[in-house]
């Protein structure tokens, strides 16, 4: 277990981003169709071919999910995903032909310094092509990276994180998520993670919790403060070994969303798009209906813990006025 989404059997991740634009691409590619739905908390989500997700829709699975940087620019990505696979023969058959099936959400970072005067064409067609070609299961880069590498929270340089656990029956969950929050990962002005009662083995630090909460920990830490500005949405993919359809997936996508709620402040708020995936590889053996609950529940904690790896784990952008990164700011 490397405390990635990666340790799922059944599926590869892959990250590919331009550091002059201040953007990226994180894919996710399933070995063989994937069952998968989506759970959307925000009030200002943006997705590509999420409707197929519902478990009463025809399409049984998905063979990649990707999350994106760019705003709606992003949801080109897909599409160059979706060129990888097809050129490895995979994808939905319908007659003689085949159409990868490749959702995804994306996050706005347009306004983080990068240079975004792209021109005609958009260059996350190009981004998500090659985050696929650069798909393994061995592992992945964290904090700046892929889809997170132009994210931000309120007050700190947000990133891509990514977390996994084993349920007690010996099924894998993993989570990983760019996150681009309208509020904070942090309790007030310190270097306390909201995340901190789940962390495991000093993932982000160790500091775990103060002795006591205050009246300003507790007040709302916000991008723009006062008016809250619409440049956020914290995406997310969660994942397990465990055979679930659809039906499943969509609860634990429902579940997962509580992962937000214990590591952002506030969550799924109306200008933010927040977006959980989850989706079964179905490669590990059977269960029983009660193991729904406990994997649920493990893929919000590895949400959580996922957020605030991704938060420790970033560094800040090198433009004027960028945000700082965690460690940067309290000196760890």
């Amino acid at each position: 277990m490397n405390n990635l989404i990666t340790d799922v059997p059944g599926l590869s991740a892959g990250n590919a981003h331009d550091a002059a634009l201040a953007s990226g691409v994180t894919a996710i590619l399933f070995d063989r169709p994937a069952a998968a739905s989506i759970a959307i908390h925000g009030g200002a989500p943006g997705v590509r071919d999420s409707a197929l997700l519902e478990p009463d829709m025809t399409v049984p699975g998905v063979d990649a999910l990707v999350l994106s940087g760019g705003s709606a620019f992003g949801l080109d990505a897909m599409g160059g995903v979706q060129a990888h696979l097809l050129a490895q023969g995979r994808g939905f058959a319908i007659g003689s032909a085949r159409v990868p099936i490749v959702p995804g959400a994306i996050l706005f970072d347009l306004n983080n310094g990068g240079n975004k005067e792209w021109g005609q064409r958009s260059p996350y067609w190009d981004l998500g092509h090659a985050a696929a070609k650069a798909a393994s299961p061995d592992g992945l880069e964290l904090g700046t990276a892929g889809a997170g590498h132009g994210a931000t929270t309120a007050t700190l340089k947000g990133g891509l994180g990514s977390a996994s656990a084993r349920t007690s029956a010996g099924h894998v969950v993993g989570a990983i998520v760019a996150v681009n929050a309208v509020g904070s990962a942090i309790i007030g002005d310190g270097p306390h993670f909201w995340a901190a009662p789940y962390e495991r083995s000093g993932e982000f630090g160790g500091l775990g919790q103060p002795q006591r909460l205050s009246p300003s920990d507790l007040a709302l830490n916000t991008k723009g403060a006062a008016s809250p500005k619409a440049e956020n949405t914290t995406i997310a993919i969660v994942a397990t070994d465990a055979p679930f359809g659809k039906l499943e997936a969509k609860r634990i996508a429902v579940m997962a969303h509580d992962g937000m709620a214990r590591a952002l402040r506030p969550a799924h708020a109306p200008f933010d798009g927040d977006i959980v995936f989850a989706a079964s590889t179905g490669s590990g053996p059977a269960v029983n209906p009660g193991e729904l609950m406990e994997i649920g529940s493990l893929a919000a904690d590895c949400l959580a813990r996922a957020i605030a790896r991704g938060v420790y784990e970033a560094r800040s952008l090198p433009f004027p006025g960028a945000l700082p990164d965690w460690r940067t700011k309290f000196g760890r």
